[in-house]
């Protein structure tokens, strides 16, 4: 997947789940390791970790994006898009979002995953 494809992923996501655009960036961020995406608050852009997409698939990639986008829509209309909202944790449930990220991670010779709780 490309960036230009992730933006229209993420811009077909808003209308669908939020019924509201997403009017900003979506990009996969190489620099990102240790969580699935990220809402930049000052730009309002969302970075997205690749690693997601490769190892856990599509399926965890709309979960992320749903998760990046809850905090998106809230902070634009100035309500609680805070991980310890009522507002944010509410409106995570009804889109669907992702609770829980996994990462895959490589310790020594054997492979273990690191759950990465959101709340």
């Amino acid at each position: 997947m490309t960036n230009a494809e992730l933006q229209q992923l993420v811009e077909k996501i808003s209308m669908q789940s939020f019924h509201k655009p997403f009017l900003h960036k979506a990009y996969f961020n190489p620099r990102l390791r240790t969580t699935g995406g990220r809402y930049m608050l000052r730009s309002h852009d969302i970075d997205i970790n690749r690693k997601y997409l490769d190892e856990h698939g599509l399926d965890e990639l709309i979960g992320i994006i749903k998760h990046e986008l809850c905090h998106y829509h809230l902070h634009i209309e100035g309500k609680g898009y805070k991980h310890g909202d009522q507002e944010f944790k509410s409106l995570l449930k009804k889109s669907g979002g992702a609770e829980t990220l996994f990462l895959a991670a490589q310790c020594e010779d054997e492979a273990s995953i690191i759950t990465l709780c959101l709340f």
